[in-house]
């Protein structure tokens, strides 16, 4: 059973859908209950013909920190079959686990995210994929996955794409965690404002789009797929999960920190605890 929920809520007068990830004792953390709910969320919006845009946040002062890892290799676990999950069972998850990432990505309506607190693996995909993201200054975004499964694989065209090869492979190659403040002159997402504004701001955004004909935001929206396709997304579907599925086989040497061992000997915890001093160089 899910520890966290949605909150959803449409206005036809405003013509805004709000989507509120609701688990901040986990950081808004998802799993896969969640997550579905925010897939059909997200579905029953764009199918609304009043909605024009789709607001998505978190609650407690983040926007969220991804999957939550307490559960998520049991995702692959076939009922009864006590063997290592198959590559035909990793890939069959993944593919299915993607769907909300291309949903947004390809999205109908104009979207908008109010980026606070942290934005990590899954979380940080819902940002670079939105419209318009509204980030605190001292918002961090990041794919910490590098530090449990190794170089993070998955979403590469979207990480290349929205973010450039330079800051992409930083990120995916260590794991680092880095504060909007320090990379807000990169232009990564509309604007990053003081933490106290965030949320004002992408609320104006929202009633500003709003005010745009419904049919004008829906035909804008496919004409930006396309060319983002051509320019850089094609093949992203793909790619995605199963980069992802054979990323999460992987072998490790006994100097190598291996997070999933970890977890299961230690917990959760503790994994991360050991995990941070794995990867802690003094400079």
């Amino acid at each position: 059973m899910s520890e966290g929920s949605i909150a959803y809520e449409k206005d036809a007068t405003t013509h805004i859908a709000r989507i509120t990830i609701d688990n901040p004792a986990k950081r808004n953390a998802y799993d896969l209950e969640l997550r579905d709910a925010m897939f059909d969320a997200m579905v029953d919006a764009a199918e609304d013909d009043a909605v024009k845009v789709v607001l998505l946040r978190g609650t407690g002062g983040d926007l969220s920190a991804g999957a939550d890892l307490g559960g998520a290799y049991a995702w692959y676990e076939t009922p009864g079959d006590t063997r290592r999950p198959s590559q035909r069972r990793r890939l069959t998850v993944d593919r299915q686990r993607q769907h909300l990432y291309h949903l947004w990505t390809g999205y109908p309506k104009a979207t908008v995210v109010q980026l606070e607190g942290v934005a990590l693996g899954g979380g940080l995909e819902l940002a670079l994929a939105g419209d318009v993201t509204v980030a605190g200054r001292t918002a961090r975004i990041g794919m910490p996955a590098a530090r449990f499964l190794g170089p993070v694989l998955g979403n590469l065209h979207l990480f290349f794409h929205r973010m450039g090869p330079v800051l992409t492979r930083r990120m995916l190659l260590t794991g680092d965690l880095i504060k909007m403040a320090e990379i807000a002159h990169l232009g990564l997402f509309t604007e990053v404002v003081d933490d106290t504004d965030v949320a004002t701001v992408a609320e104006g955004y929202a009633a500003k789009i709003a005010k745009m004909p419904a049919d004008g935001i829906v035909l804008a929206k496919e004409a930006y797929r396309l060319v983002e396709s051509l320019n850089g997304l094609a093949g992203a579907e793909v790619t995605a999960y199963l980069f992802h599925a054979m990323g999460t086989n992987l072998r490790f040497d006994e100097d190598e920190f291996n997070f999933v061992k970890t977890r299961a000997e230690v917990g959760v915890s503790e994994a991360f605890r050991q995990r941070d001093r794995h990867f802690t160089i003094e400079n």
